[in-house]
């Protein structure tokens, strides 16, 4: 007996079966109060699957980068990420291919097979920003805010009622 499939994981098994991909579907529950994500493990990897990472279902923050870096590095109006002490990400397959573009603190890590973007290493090496359309399992943290919307791409209306911010999100 097959279980039934939502619009998205439809769509995502049929782009794998186009590819010649295999789709590796979790039917997890998706969590949404953060008490329950302490401890979890969320799984990402790229779209060839030569890359894959686990990273603690533990964000600090999340946000839609809408900067000129990030819209050319993902090719989208925005990159949603979600940030993380560095620590808290490991690679478990693939790390010989990884293409490192920048220095060893501050960072993005692409597959070089496929060119998907798994993360970016920010803030002096002490964060992870993770790609959050990497992510396999579904996290907890939702994005809370656009940033660097004074250079978004001026084709793409942003239409949810998220703040929006000319830079970064400073805290008072």
């Amino acid at each position: 007996m097959h279980k039934a499939l939502s619009g998205f994981e439809f769509c995502h098994e049929l782009a794998d079966n186009a590819t010649g991909m295999t789709c590796e579907m979790t039917w997890e529950k998706p969590v949404t109060n953060p008490e329950e994500a302490h401890g979890r493990m969320l799984a990402g990897k790229c779209l060839c699957g030569a890359v894959h990472y686990a990273v603690a279902d533990e964000f600090a923050y999340a946000a839609n980068c809408h900067c000129s870096n990030c819209r050319r590095t993902t090719g989208a109006a925005f990159k949603p990420f979600a940030g993380i002490a560095r620590d808290r990400l490991r690679l478990s397959r693939g790390e010989d291919k990884l293409m490192i573009f920048g220095d060893a603190d501050n960072h993005d890590a692409h597959c070089n097979r496929c060119g998907s973007l798994l993360y970016s290493v920010v803030r002096d090496g002490g964060f992870v920003h993770v790609a959050m359309g990497t992510l396999v399992d579904n996290p907890a943290i939702r994005p809370t805010a656009h940033i660097f919307v004074g250079s978004k791409a001026p084709w793409f209306t942003i239409t949810d009622g998220l703040p929006q911010y000319e830079g970064h999100v400073v805290a008072d």
